[in-house]
């Protein structure tokens, strides 16, 4: 029976279950909504807009906010 192009006859499982996993993988990488407002603040406050992206991954955003964070409370502590 087709529907919508879609037929069970050519279904094939074990791509269908790649797909899903590489979808999950790349959700799971991606940095968080909090991370990415956290992070744009943090570049447009330090004068470095450059480092804020949306693309990151969650360890790169990580190490952006840490790098970003230090940097501000350096130039604070003058």
């Amino acid at each position: 029976m087709r529907d919508g192009g879609f037929s069970i006859r050519n279904f094939n499982a074990k791509a269908f279950e790649t797909k899903a996993f590489e979808a999950r993988a790349c959700l799971i990488d991606q940095m968080t909504r909090a991370q990415g407002l956290r992070l744009r603040r943090l570049s447009e406050e330090a004068y470095q807009p450059g480092q804020y992206a949306r693309d990151l991954s969650f360890d790169e955003a990580a190490r952006r906010i840490a790098e970003l964070e230090a940097e501000i409370a350096l130039a604070d502590s003058f």
